[in-house]
C-alpha cells in the first residue's frame, strides 16, 4: 500500500509540473504574440493619364524635340533636329542653286550677256557660256524638283517627330508587369514523344 501510494504521489506530481509547464508556455506564446507583424505586399502602380499622349503630340507640334523631353526620351532630340537640320540644309542648297539658274536665265531672255555662266573662275569673259541656255532650263527643273522634294523630306521629318511623341507616351503607359504576361511555350509530351508549342496567358491578380 506503501508503494502505491508513492507510485501515485509520484504521478499526481509529475502530472500536476506538466500542467503548470504547459500554462507557462501557452501564456509566453501569447506575450510574443503582439510583437509579430504581418505586412501585405501591396503593388501599386502610376495612375494612367489618358491626356500624355495628347500633350507629347502637342509639345511636339510646337518645338520639335519637346515631346521627347516630356517623355523623357532625352536621346531622341538630337536624332530629330539632326534630322530636321538635314532637311532644310538640303531645301535651302536647292533653292539657292535654283536661284542662280533661275537669274541667269531671266538675263539671257532679256539680250544680256552678263550672267556667271559667261565668265570663267577668274572673272574672265567667255565667248560662249559654260552652260547654255536650254542648260539653264534643266537647271531650274532640276533644283525645283529637288528642293520641292527636300521640303517634303522635311515636313514628313517634322511629322514623324509629332507622331514619335505620340506613340511613345502611349507605351510608357503600357502595362508590362510580370502579372499579366503573354509567351510562347515548348513542351516535350512524355506519353506520344512529340513536341508540344503554344502560347502561355498568366494573368495573376
Amino acid at each position: 500500500m506503501l508503494n502505491k501510494s508513492v507510485i501515485l504521489s509520484v504521478f499526481a506530481f509529475l502530472f500536476c509540473f506538466s500542467v503548470v509547464a504547459q500554462e507557462k508556455e501557452k501564456k509566453t506564446k501569447r506575450k510574443k504574440l503582439p510583437k509579430e507583424i504581418v505586412i501585405d505586399s501591396v503593388l501599386t502602380r502610376e495612375p494612367i493619364n489618358p491626356l500624355s499622349p495628347a500633350k507629347a503630340a502637342f509639345y511636339s507640334a510646337i518645338l520639335p524635340g519637346l515631346g521627347q523631353a516630356y517623355n523623357k526620351r532625352y536621346w531622341k532630340i538630337p536624332i530629330v533636329y539632326g534630322a530636321l537640320g538635314t532637311g532644310i540644309y538640303f531645301y535651302t542648297n536647292n533653292n539657292k542653286e535654283y536661284n542662280r539658274y533661275r537669274d541667269a536665265y531671266k538675263r539671257r531672255l532679256a539680250g544680256f550677256t552678263d550672267d556667271e555662266f559667261y565668265f570663267d573662275s577668274n572673272g574672265n569673259q567667255l565667248s560662249s557660256p559654260r552652260v547654255t541656255t536650254q542648260g539653264l532650263e534643266r537647271g531650274q527643273e532640276f533644283y525645283r524638283r529637288n528642293k520641292e522634294i527636300s521640303l517634303l523630306v522635311t515636313l514628313g521629318i517634322y511629322a514623324l517627330n509629332i507622331i514619335d511623341a505620340n506613340v511613345d507616351a502611349h507605351l510608357l503607359q503600357y502595362n508590362v508587369d510580370e502579372n499579366l504576361s503573354l509567351a510562347p511555350h515548348y513542351k516535350f509530351n512524355e506519353f506520344d514523344a512529340k513536341s508540344n508549342v503554344g502560347l502561355t496567358l498568366n494573368l495573376k491578380f
